[in-house]
């Protein structure tokens, strides 16, 4: 019936989506004047004064200092209200679970990590989780039900016609089929749950490298050698939640590996993960190979390669690990044509441009599409981040939807 809420066209559904207007202008810009938001978003004086009323009035927004600088007094200055809505990002790992509570602005205001050596030493996973949120959330100076919404970002992903984790083996205690249920029982929130480098190419979309792009593959090694595939702006998951688990992909130069899911790796893994690393510094000469996990024994070698660059041994070790990681990559660019490809975890990360323009080159040989390579600039905790940004962009869309 015509006038009711949520009619397109109607006055209240057109004052909504003003309001949505003013709220996305006042997070990107910052404290906006009446005058500036009215011109910005095309609304006469009244209007906009209207607006802003009606939105100071429902909490979202807060009038706050005035503008300088100009003849007479100033113009009384706008912005977001912080504290109107919450939201929590987790980023789980077999070793400890970061977490961390932003305010509607986007501001991280509380963070917590909690340490998991191993199941019996950190307790049942939902203990775990509530204990890593309510860290995060006491930090904030705020309660449990402060949080409006909160994304999980795990290793592997929950398939979503049974309810499990998959392709994450390696993550004790979270494979129960009725893990999900316990977590809705014991969370008073809405909780989403994401694969990690899903979560770490939407930090970069949204903050980092691939900021307007459409399309793009960010290829990550860290804990492990994975992908997250980006198409027409929406992260593609594949049926069972798998797309983009490139580690197990049988590679040229890689013994092939069967049975996977009982492995947990596969031809790509082994060739190019960052256990391959301290393999070809021993097998180069280069020494001693720092004591340490994979990850930061690959870190720390690529990062003094980079910054050797007339050293042979380290440029071959660099070359050498190009050409590998440039072999899986051709795959995935063949089959999907993407415009960008983001090099992302702390073992891609650490050999910088040096490593950025050795893969770059040896794709070109390999692949018939030639997509632009760069390094990724979400370099501190880009799982937790993206987790957050993700909360936050629902939270968002739910509270600032003045049409209700």
């Amino acid at each position: 019936m015509a006038g009711t809420a949520g009619t397109p066209g109607t006055p209240r559904v057109l004052r909504a989506m003003n309001d949505r207007a003013a709220l996305d202008l006042l997070l990107e810009h910052g404290p906006l004047s009446r005058t500036r938001i009215g011109k910005l978003t095309g609304l006469s004086k009244p209007t906009a004064s209207q607006l802003l009323a009606r939105l100071e009035a429902a909490g979202l927004v807060l009038a706050g200092g005035t503008t300088e600088g100009h003849p007479g007094p100033g113009a009384r200055l706008y912005e977001v209200n912080p504290a109107a809505a919450h939201a929590a990002g987790l980023d789980v790992t077999p070793d400890r679970i970061l977490a961390a509570v932003a305010d509607l602005t986007g501001r991280t205001v509380g963070r917590y990590e909690l340490p998991t050596p191993g199941r019996r030493a950190a307790g049942p996973v939902v203990q775990q989780v509530t204990d890593a949120l309510d860290g995060a959330v006491k930090a904030a100076g705020l309660a449990r039900g402060d949080v409006h919404r909160l994304v999980i970002g795990t290793p592997g992903a929950f398939d979503p016609g049974t309810g499990r984790l998959r392709y994450a083996s390696h993550l004790p205690g979270w494979h129960s089929p009725t893990l999900l249920d316990e977590l809705a029982a014991a969370l008073p929130v809405p909780v989403e749950y994401e694969n990690d480098v899903n979560l770490a190419a939407v930090a970069e979309q949204r903050l980092g490298a691939a900021r307007g792009h459409e399309d793009f593959v960010l290829l990550w090694n860290q804990e492990g050698l994975g992908a997250a595939l980006v198409l027409g702006g929406r992260l593609h998951r594949g049926w069972t939640g798998g797309a983009g688990e490139v580690g197990f992909l049988p590679v040229p130069g890689a013994p092939l590996v069967r049975k996977v899911s009982r492995t947990g790796s596969g031809g790509f893994q082994e060739l190019a993960g960052a256990q391959a690393v301290p393999r070809l510094a021993h097998e180069l000469g280069i020494g001693p190979v720092p004591s340490g996990s994979y990850t930061e024994s690959a870190a720390e070698l690529l990062t003094a390669a980079a910054a050797r660059p007339g050293d042979e041994r380290h440029h071959r070790l660099l070359q050498t690990y190009a050409t590998r990681l440039a072999t899986g990559l051709a795959s995935l660019v063949s089959v999907l044509d993407p415009e960008l490809v983001v090099l992302s975890g702390t073992a891609l990360t650490a050999g910088g441009e040096p490593l950025r323009a050795l893969v770059q080159d040896e794709l070109e040989e390999l692949a018939a599409p030639r997509p632009r390579l760069v390094v990724g600039e979400v370099t501190d905790d880009p799982v937790l981040r993206g987790a957050l940004v993700s909360a936050l962009a629902t939270t968002r869309d739910e509270v600032f939807d003045t049409s209700r």
